[in-house]
């Protein structure tokens, strides 16, 4: 997640027809033309549409990040991951190189130094849990298993997801029971096997708003996030919403059940059982926490009052994490 100053600072260059000068500087490096693209979202990155882009009825995705953003640094890894499971045939949204070549540009705009990539738009449609279906629940576990077998030894350049979890007790020291709840997470995470078969490159945001489904077959988009971890922990972090804190539901079982067996269809999944996989979910929270304080501590940075609601949805997010944590650690 941006700092909210850098998002309220990209909402204040984007005009009436959703454009921004700073998006016309970077979609340029693509030979798009200043107008052409038009403001999406903001969140772990800024987001512009290219419609029409490069014909009638396509379009492309332009992503960048601010200098000051976590993910500056990692952005070319990123791109690179993206290419070349592209290669190995995993259905993914793929990355477009600029005119010049590159997968990713670094571009002096407005606002600053941007790091930036461009992707093909995903085919299809996302879908909501509610409408999901068994078939589509298993299609989509089978595609985070190609994710993570094909994505095997391609971690160049990406950090170890929750090897900083116990940053957690620390920024959150005068809350003791968080604190406590973090270190004890941390010591079980600590005894858990990293063999290849466990512990390799993951996605890191595999839920459903990141996949879009076209026939019933689906495609990944959004690897911000990538990172080595657990697998397990990715599957954790996917399913969130078909379980309470990890545990499985008797709601949510039928997809839950479905999305499993079609992950292992594709590959073994070890380490499934719901115990680890509500620690790995609350390992999962703690690194939200972590990610979410310096968002957090500039809330008022630049008075960003055009982001009042998303200042109020970060906090509730933050005390959902706090929970998931509390719960994780009180079943470790």
């Amino acid at each position: 997640m941006m700092r909210l100053s850098d998002i309220s600072g990209i909402a204040r260059t984007v005009d009436e027809a959703w454009r921004s000068p700073v998006a016309d500087a970077v979609a340029a490096r693509w030979g798009c033309a200043e107008g052409t693209a038009r403001w999406w979202r903001s969140s772990a990155s800024h987001v512009f549409v290219l419609p029409e882009t490069p014909e009638p009825g396509s379009a492309r995705y332009l992503r960048f990040v601010p200098e000051g953003a976590d993910t500056f640094a990692r952005f070319g890894a990123v791109a690179g991951l993206m290419d070349r499971l592209h290669g190995r045939g995993l259905a993914l949204t793929s990355p477009v190189r600029s005119a010049a070549g590159l997968l990713v540009e670094t571009v002096d705009t407005p606002l600053g130094t941007v790091r930036a990539m461009c992707l093909e738009a995903a085919p299809g449609e996302e879908i909501e849990l509610p409408e999901l279906s068994r078939e589509q629940a298993r299609a989509w576990g089978a595609l985070l298993a190609r994710t993570h077998e094909l994505a095997a030894g391609l971690g160049d350049g990406l950090p170890h997801a929750l090897d900083g979890i116990g940053r957690a007790a620390l920024l959150h020291a005068d809350d003791r029971e968080l604190a406590t709840a973090v270190d004890r997470l941390t010591a079980r995470l600590a005894r858990l096997p990293r063999d290849p078969a466990r512990y390799g490159v993951v996605h890191g945001d595999f839920e459903l708003d990141n996949l879009a489904f076209e026939d019933g077959s689906p495609t990944a988009f959004d690897f911000d996030e990538a990172a080595l971890s657990w697998y397990a922990a990715d599957v954790a972090h996917a399913v969130r919403d078909l379980t309470d804190h990890g545990v499985p539901t008797d709601t949510h079982r039928p997809l839950l059940d479905a999305f499993l067996a079609g992950y292992r269809e594709v590959r073994p999944l070890p380490d499934a059982d719901p115990g680890l996989l509500s620690l790995l979910a609350g390992a999962n929270a703690a690194r939200s926490l972590v990610a979410l304080d310096p968002v957090l501590r500039t809330l008022d940075e630049g008075r960003p009052d055009d982001l009042d609601q998303l200042r109020a949805g970060l906090t509730r997010h933050r005390d959902e994490q706090r929970r998931i944590v509390l719960a994780a650690a009180g079943r470790a």
